[in-house]
């Protein structure tokens, strides 16, 4: 499943962002990368740990935290701290897949990537190219999202970043491991999330409606309790 949410962060909280990235220090990218992704990996990434991305993760975390569309999608367990990049001057990265298991930096602490996310920062007049190309069975889908909205799609997926030949893309990056491992019952359980608020919205007031509409939420959790990681 790949689905794009809108205005994860505000204009002024992307503008904030900005300020800092635009003041941070920025390294090869391929200190992150594992030994098949540096072979295909030109960009710059900030430190981690460094205090602008310290900063902008915290604020990129506690706004997940409250989006509904993202905790029905993604339904996480645990999420990395998010990483920052920036491609110009021609950079891109060829296609690879993710790494399945990340450690947390300074931790004790490791996570199964199921789910990737992109937070764009860069608006899409500011550069050419830099299109994040993701593959499935459906084919190749390409996205270029305007500052504050984000893709998430699952880690398995094939993807590259196109070459960017004018200005730079900012974006976040980062991965996290969702309570339920199986991309395919994640889909299934998003759907039946996002059925049962409409029929909440739609039928209220009738009684037998909205008996069906618990019926079917009971349905979602037991879904939920039978295929769960926790």
């Amino acid at each position: 499943m790949l689905i794009t949410i809108p205005d994860v962060l505000s204009s002024d909280q992307v503008a904030h962002a900005r300020k800092l990235l635009d003041a941070a220090e920025w390294i090869d990218g391929k200190v992150t990368a594992g030994t098949q992704s540096a072979r295909v990996k030109d960009n710059m990434q900030i430190p981690e740990g460094s205090p602008a991305a310290r900063e902008i993760g915290e604020m990129i975390l506690a706004a997940l935290s409250k989006n509904p569309v993202f905790l029905a999608a993604a339904l996480p367990s645990r999420i990395f701290p998010p990483l920052f990049n920036r491609y110009s001057g021609g950079q891109s990265f060829g296609t690879h897949v993710d790494n399945a298991i990340r450690q947390f930096p300074n931790a004790p602490v490791r996570i199964r990537t199921d789910l990737s996310a992109t937070l764009f920062f860069a608006g899409q007049d500011e550069y050419d190219g830099g299109e994040l190309c993701i593959e499935d069975t459906y084919g190749v889908k390409m996205v270029k999202l305007p500052p504050g909205h984000l893709v998430l799609y699952p880690s398995t997926s094939l993807h590259h970043v196109t070459p960017v030949t004018r200005g730079a893309r900012i974006c976040s990056f980062f991965w996290l491991q969702s309570m339920i491992r199986d991309d395919g019952h994640r889909s299934l359980l998003f759907d039946l999330d996002l059925a049962i608020q409409r029929l909440g919205h739609e039928l209220a007031g009738n009684p037998v409606a909205e008996k069906t509409a618990v019926q079917i939420t009971g349905v979602y959790h037991n879904l939920l309790r039978q295929w769960a990681e926790i």
